[in-house]
């Protein structure tokens, strides 16, 4: 039989397997890890972990490791992770890689280059090129310059116009960086790349490192569509990968999917407690948009193209936008409510902003609510 969940009975789900409703963790048990914590912005991977209790302060920085992956974003993982994160991140197959790499596919199909080819060329050279921590700039010319073909540019570079420089396609570059076994120096304005120690991809892949069922697990219930939109791949190969313990839900008449394990978990309970959660937290990179915010010009406020705000969630509804407004050594918070918050949610998020600013290492100067 078909189960049946509305959407509040989805996000309820959502916050309970993100971790939002709990008030400590650690690195080992904080679930979003397993999928990657993207981080972007200066409100990313580690608030993310902080709103769902991780005690950022006292991790130990061995613990945990950053890497371009998913969408060629960067992303936090648990270090003894990278090796399955490598390859359960990679493009399931060529279609799939052309699909990944956008415009970089085509010249390289023209001068008759797999794009599977394409990334292992281009992480071998970074492999040669990176022996020692390099930033990004200097990588990517030392590379370009290296791929460069007999007459020109080649199949691998382009010439970019706000660079004023020729230089590999961004995509390519970004997703052969852990295959070559490099990762992100966190903090660092431009990127650094360093080599991660003893690096060998993992031939096999955990369930709970599995990018396909992270997904159903930690933001479904969800479609295929779905799926292949947040990891950037071709649905086909989505499909492919399909879980055989995948249950079927019905969301206001839509038909999705959630691991079997997980079923027994939705409608089990409102949700509780308010976070303000960054742009680009797990919470909000649903591809189910309309289900976590139902009213159109409220979900364009809260996506726009660019500058996105954070997100206020209460009781499992983002009941409205916050942004940052760093001073010098304070922090000011500018909370945009879309009803009209109750005194304890105006508390909790009081709350929240004194510990964003304590995570800035800044003053907290004031929580203004328009």
């Amino acid at each position: 039989m078909t189960r049946t969940a509305s959407p509040r009975d989805v996000l309820a789900y959502r916050v309970a397997v993100q971790q939002l409703d709990r008030d400590a963790g650690t690195v080992a048990d904080t679930a979003v890890l397993d999928l990657g914590v993207q981080d972007t912005g200066p409100d990313g991977a580690l608030w993310a972990l902080a709103v769902r209790g991780v005690d950022v302060a006292a991790v130990d920085p061995a613990e945990l490791a950053l890497a371009w992956t998913l969408r060629g974003a960067p992303h936090l993982y648990r270090r003894a992770d990278l090796p399955a994160v490598a390859t359960a991140t990679a493009p399931f197959s060529e279609a799939d890689a052309a699909k990944r790499v956008f415009d970089a596919a085509k010249p390289l199909a023209a001068a008759g280059i797999p794009v599977l080819t394409a990334l292992d060329t281009i992480a071998a050279r970074m492999r040669e090129i990176v022996t020692a921590p390099v930033v990004k700039g200097e990588m990517s010319r030392r590379l370009s310059d290296a791929l460069a073909g007999a007459d020109g540019p080649g199949p691998y570079n382009r010439w970019c116009r706000p660079c004023g420089a020729v230089h590999l396609y961004e995509q390519p570059f970004r997703l052969a960086a852990l295959r070559a076994g490099l990762e992100l120096r966190p903090g660092t304005s431009p990127p650094v790349l360093q080599p991660v120690p003893g690096f060998t991809p993992a031939g096999t892949v955990p369930d709970r490192l599995d990018v396909v069922r992270g997904y159903l697990h930690l933001l479904g219930p969800a479609t295929r569509q779905h799926v292949a939109g947040y990891l950037d791949a071709a649905v086909k190969d989505v499909t492919a990968h399909w879980p055989g313990d995948a249950v079927e839900v019905e969301v206001d008449g839509q038909r999705r999917w959630l691991l079997a394990a997980d079923a027994d978990r939705l409608g089990a309970g409102p949700a509780r407690g308010t976070r303000l959660l960054g742009p680009f937290d797990l919470f909000l990179q649903g591809r189910d948009r309309e289900t976590l915010v139902a009213d159109p010009a409220h979900r364009t406020a809260l996506w726009p193209v660019l500058g996105r705000p954070g997100a206020v969630l209460a009781d499992g509804e983002v009941v409205g936008l916050w942004r940052p407004r760093k001073a010098g050594s304070s922090l000011t918070v500018a909370v945009e409510p879309w009803r009209p918050l109750t005194p304890a949610v105006r508390d909790a998020v009081g709350e929240q902003a004194e510990r964003l600013a304590a995570s800035r290492g800044v003053r907290l100067k004031a929580v203004e609510v328009s």
